[in-house]
């Protein structure tokens, strides 16, 4: 393949969750076009196949997070990561989408020609280092928001004399011995909260050692709904009366969040308190300065982080670090914490397009220069989409109604014989909001990378099912905005 250009009409980039679900629907919507994805990695998953730390589970519900096309059966409401990753494998066999997949494909930079009206995407071969060509008409991007390669990991002083082992949480050791040992995981978010719990099972002690709490929210281990609903109705019945339930949940969750944040703060708080004791200082290590969802709320089954810390097992400390030790942390209280072992679950670097250059008849492009039309395009490139799901809810919800967007879009292009579809925007025009509404430290990190959102309804991102099934599954094709070649 290295002298040859291998030629698609849709090239997909990445093989995880959104990828797949997207070529799933390419397959059975779309039977005329050619397809194949493009996967850096040697497996399906992406973040699933990516992240191997104890505990690892998504933070959203299942009946939500997976696809609506393929029942999530298992009786988990948060699902681990393994059963995610035979999922996702499951489903892309299921529909043959295996079989148009390229392993360790690291996709590089794409050239869009005007006169051939077709991208040529190059991607480097991980195992070899060999330069390989594709050329479609339409590239989707499905690569996630941040950086596989690199998580983020802060400088502290005097991190080298540290005589024990220090690990980052998104590339976790294989067989990391831990039990008996004493562990400090370092950060308070969704990775935090999940590896503590399980951590605390098997070591000496664990503590989790925060600057600032994030909110927690404790959520069945199994649905009651779909207990319910399983004992006379078929499972793929009580599947889809669930994920209806908790898509209504989640979007009235949030809305009231926005609105009444101090009620939403005051139940929070008090279900912490109710879990931990009366003794315990809430207010300390469990009352965020933000309000809910200015950053992701962090999902916990069963009060599981509540219980390791009730039964002593881990403990939370807020403080700043001074220094690190030959034998753990020193605090700037003046505390030191001693550790065998040093947990860096300090988050994730953003990247946008999996850091690929982009170009159009050779000319490089700055993609935080443009606009997200319909939360999918970019305004003034052609065929060029993305899918980012949600932030305040399952991911997968938006990814799903995305990928049967593009479908519609596709099928319109061929009815009308048209090659090329194009966002247009008069950016002067248009006032500008950030990517993301977010101010968690990811995202105030690297969100100047990223394109941004207008304040017009097609120029929007939203945060909400309703509002984007309307645009993306109901809203003409046709509109004033998008113009077709």
């Amino acid at each position: 393949m290295t002298n040859e250009t291998r030629r698609v009409d849709v090239l997909i980039v990445g093989a995880g969750l959104t990828g797949v679900g997207l070529a799933r629907h390419l397959q059975t919507e779309c039977p005329q076009d050619s397809f194949a994805l493009l996967e850096s990695r040697s497996a399906i998953g992406g973040t699933w196949d990516l992240f191997r730390y104890p505990g690892i589970r998504s933070d959203s519900d299942m009946y939500t997070f997976s696809y609506g096309s393929k029942p999530w059966l298992a009786k988990q409401s948060l699902g681990d990561g393994t059963r995610i990753r035979n999922y996702i494998n499951e489903a892309a066999t299921e529909a043959g989408v295996d079989k148009h997949i390229h392993f360790q494909h690291k996709v590089v930079s794409a050239d869009w020609s005007s006169e051939e009206a077709c991208w040529t995407v190059k991607a480097v071969r991980t195992d070899t280092g060999e330069s390989v060509y594709f050329a479609c008409n339409f590239l989707m991007m499905c690569c996630g928001y941040y950086d596989y390669e690199n998580g983020y990991a802060p400088e502290f002083r005097n991190q080298d004399k540290f005589g024990g082992q220090t690990i980052h949480a998104q590339h976790w050791p294989e067989g990391l011995e831990f039990a008996g040992k004493r562990v400090v995981v370092i950060g308070s978010g969704a990775t935090a909260v999940t590896l503590v719990p399980e951590l605390a099972k098997e070591t000496e002690h664990t503590v989790m050692l925060q600057r600032s709490p994030s909110y927690i929210h404790s959520q069945p281990i199994e649905d009651p709904l779909a207990v319910a609903l399983r004992k006379f109705l078929p499972a793929t019945w009580a599947f889809r009366i669930t994920r209806w339930k908790q898509m209504a949940a989640q979007m009235f969750g949030y809305q009231i969040a926005r609105r009444r944040p101090e009620f939403v703060r005051s139940v929070l708080l008090r279900h912490a308190r109710e879990a931990l004791g009366s003794e315990y200082d809430i207010d300390k290590h469990f009352t965020p300065r933000y309000n809910p969802w200015d950053q992701r709320v962090c999902a916990v089954p069963e009060n599981d982080l509540f219980n390791a810390i009730r039964e002593q097992w881990a403990e939370v400390v807020t403080d700043h670090i001074d220094t690190f030790t030959e034998t753990g942390i020193q605090l700037e209280s003046g505390r030191a914490l001693k550790a065998d072992i040093i947990v860096l679950a300090t988050g994730l670097n953003m990247k946008y397009l999996g850091g690929a250059s982009v170009s159009v008849d050779g000319q490089a492009i700055d993609l935080s220069s443009h606009f997200v039309y319909r939360g999918t395009m970019l305004s003034n490139l052609p065929n060029l989409g993305q899918v980012f799901g949600y932030t305040n809810s399952s991911w997968t919800l938006k990814a799903d109604l995305i990928s049967k967007y593009v479908c519609r879009l596709r099928n319109h292009m061929r009815r009308s014989g048209s090659r090329v579809a194009i966002p247009r925007v008069d950016e002067n025009a248009m006032q500008a909001s950030p990517f993301l509404d977010l101010s968690s430290g990811y995202v105030t990190r690297g969100i100047d990378s990223f394109p941004r959102q207008g304040n017009s309804s097609l120029w929007r991102i939203y945060q909400n099912y309703y509002l984007d099934f309307f645009n993306l599954r109901v809203r003409p094709i046709r509109d004033h905005v998008i113009e077709f070649q």
